[in-house]
């Protein structure tokens, strides 16, 4: 398996157009770890190229990001979604299973994070900036569709903000 660089602009709206129904955000704290994510900003923050993403007080890869300062992407190419890993990663918790059972995990470049060989568009970046949502300042619609529900009360997002510090796509030789 090889690794082509990629300047990560390039590939922003593919990127983007995946998001929404998701990408994949791998942690390597305790162990190996991957989410299914939605929302995310690809841009430019402090003169870097950044990629900010949202996760849940109560997620397991809270607690990883937050012990190790990184994390990497992983991007499905030609919108070709892995429907077990996306159901593996998107219900199921790394506090109860090992997910890199279910994926085929490569050697990061420059982080400490693999990648996902299924999903071969990564993104590997450092902790820059974390920052709690307030509630307070966030539009009602919002906090009605998003925070309302018994189980969301208190289970706001962390803001992450990684820099980027390598791309590529892993490619078979």
């Amino acid at each position: 398996m090889r690794k082509e660089k990629i300047n990560v602009f390039d590939y922003a709206n593919e990127i983007n157009s995946v998001l929404r129904p998701g990408i994949l955000l791998n942690t390597n704290g305790d162990k190996f770890n991957s989410m299914v994510i939605g929302w995310g900003h690809l841009g430019i923050i402090w003169g870097m190229e950044t990629f900010t993403v949202y996760v849940r007080q109560s997620r397991y890869t809270k607690a990883q990001i937050d012990k190790t300062k990184e994390f990497t992407l992983s991007v499905p190419l030609d919108k070709k979604f892995d429907k077990e890993i996306i159901r593996v990663c998107g219900s199921l918790s790394g506090n109860d299973i090992n997910k890199a059972d279910y994926v085929t995990l490569v050697e990061p470049q420059t982080n400490h994070t693999p990648g996902i060989k299924e999903y071969p568009l990564t993104i590997e970046c450092e902790l820059l900036y974390a920052q709690d949502q307030v509630l307070e300042k966030m539009p009602e619609s919002v906090i009605e569709r998003y925070y309302s529900d018994e189980e969301d009360v208190g289970n706001f997002h962390t803001a992450y903000i990684g820099r980027i510090v390598d791309a590529y796509i892993i490619k078979e030789d």
